[in-house]
């Protein structure tokens, strides 16, 4: 990003501090203009001749900048997945913990893997319990897989919308 003194050419597009157009003025006229207005003077790319330069104001360009870096790393990161354990004999409570908790992971961006551990005949009801918090959870997040009973666990894993 270059700004005020930095920008080199000897005309720019000028947009004003409320993004109205100000035409092509000398480079000199433009500082002078950021100077009154107490404002900076921003290069927004050097590739157009004139070069497009916008009036935005003292200190709020290398916070724009700095946003944009933080909001490009975000999205290079990928999810991560969280899991929740739960059993088939659980609480009403504890079950509308773990429903807000997984809502909130979702809602982060994060994956969440619910795992119930299951001992004996305990499947269908594991099961049964998996159903109705992917449904109740539709609104945060889909399913990846289906149910999956193996041995001593089922599971199902949602990503977030």
């Amino acid at each position: 990003m270059i700004m005020n003194e930095k920008i080199k050419a000897s005309e720019v597009q000028l947009i004003g501090v409320d993004g109205e157009d100000l035409g092509f003025v000398p480079t000199v006229e433009a500082l002078a203009l950021a100077k009154k207005l107490k404002v900076d003077l921003v290069c927004e790319s050097l590739m157009s001749s004139p070069p497009p330069c916008k009036l935005i104001g003292a200190g709020k360009a290398k916070q724009e900048a700095m946003q944009e870096r933080q909001q490009a790393r975000k999205r290079e990161q990928a999810p991560k997945t969280k899991e929740l354990r739960l059993t088939p004999h659980i609480e009403d409570h504890d079950l509308e913990t773990k429903r807000q908790q997984a809502g909130r992971i979702l809602q982060g961006g994060d994956a969440v893997q619910l795992v119930v551990k299951i001992s004996g005949k305990e499947g269908a009801q594991a099961k049964a319990l998996l159903e109705d918090l992917v449904k109740d959870l539709s609104a945060y997040g889909r399913k990846q897989t289906g149910i999956q009973l193996s041995g001593k666990q089922a599971s199902v894993q949602l990503d977030p919308l």
